[in-house]
């Protein structure tokens, strides 16, 4: 059984997916971040027709709650209609670690499905500004 926490948290990524905009793609995804505090932020992917434009659903749920003030988090959920279970895109890796650094990540889909991965798990030697403060170091 699941703990009741993640269930929480997995229930508000699919309310986050249930509002995804993905018209071209028709592939919904539901993000949902939490604080250390126990707040969460939800997030879905919004389509553009310029593609590159594109945002996916954990960035957006992790750019809320920037925006809302949140700089300390403890996990993040992703919810996707897929069997394996769908990991953040490479770009949103590096937005999750920037930011969430080597958090809990649940993957899950619509029909029960979840998967538990620790972030360094799917960003191995990542880069971050720990290199940038030493190339400015080195000036």
């Amino acid at each position: 059984m699941i703990e009741p926490e993640i269930q929480r948290l997995v229930d508000a990524a699919r309310l986050g997916r249930d509002c995804s905009l993905s018209p071209f793609s028709n592939f919904c995804v539901g993000a949902a971040v939490e604080t250390e505090d126990g707040k969460i932020y939800t997030g879905c992917n919004i389509e553009s027709a310029s593609f590159g434009l594109t945002v996916c659903a954990e960035r957006v749920a992790i750019w809320k709650a920037l925006s809302e003030g949140e700089r300390k988090f403890k996990r993040i959920a992703v919810v996707a209609d897929t069997d394996p279970m769908t990991p953040p895109c490479g770009t949103c890796r590096q937005i999750i670690w920037e930011w969430c650094r080597n958090t809990t990540v649940i993957l899950a889909n619509l029909h029960g499905g979840i998967e538990i991965i620790e972030m360094r798990e799917l960003l191995p030697r990542a880069f971050d500004a720990r290199f940038l403060k030493e190339v400015s170091n080195e000036k």
